[in-house]
């Protein structure tokens, strides 16, 4: 029953990607998927539905490479900086693996927003482990966790959307390390 679900989400998701969220129906997706109507209707009862189920597979995803970077066996500060960068990737590659429905995430902002505020907790959790790590190794000021995580997290959702338009500069790629850097330079000894 799991694996007919997930493989509905996918087939939307492509969809979704091809021709964007208003162009695609129930119909489309349960005829690209050669299940029926009545198949689709069991697991969502329209489309908003299995578009926010994409939404939420698409963040998991972001969320599982976060925790992979997290669990490395390495020092505070370099696992906040390969934090960092996993994020501002993994955001960027599931926008523009997307195609069309890229447009559509940032049209629905708020609905995307709305869907990730559980995804973003559990990343505040992970920076929290990460800064407190760092702080208890003196590789970090002295300084409220909790409050500089959520900065540090809101600081790297900030850039995601230059990132991804690569409107920083014309050479973000180059200078995305000295973005990290300056991030440092706040709870660095």
């Amino acid at each position: 029953m799991l694996q007919t679900r997930n493989m509905l989400i996918e087939v939307a998701r492509t969809l979704f990607a091809m021709y964007g969220k208003k162009e695609v129906t129930m119909n489309n997706i349960a005829k690209a998927s050669k299940k029926g109507r009545r198949t689709l209707y069991t697991y969502f009862n329209n489309k908003e539905e299995i578009y926010k189920a994409v939404i939420d597979n698409e963040l998991r995803t972001v969320l599982e490479k976060l925790q992979l970077s997290a669990n490395q066996n390495t020092e505070p500060d370099e696992k906040l900086k390969q934090h960092i960068l996993t994020h501002l990737d993994a955001i960027k590659e599931v926008v523009t693996r997307n195609g069309s429905l890229r447009a559509d995430f940032f049209h629905d902002i708020y609905e995307v927003e709305r869907t990730r505020r559980k995804i973003d907790i559990k990343e505040i959790s992970l920076i929290k482990k990460i800064v407190a790590e760092g702080v208890a190794k003196r590789i970090f000021k002295r300084m409220d966790v909790e409050l500089s995580s959520m900065i540090i997290f809101y600081a790297i959702k900030g850039l995601e959307v230059p990132y991804i338009r690569q409107n920083i500069s014309e050479n973000f790629e180059l200078n995305k390390n000295s973005i990290v850097e300056f991030v440092f330079k706040g709870i660095r000894y």
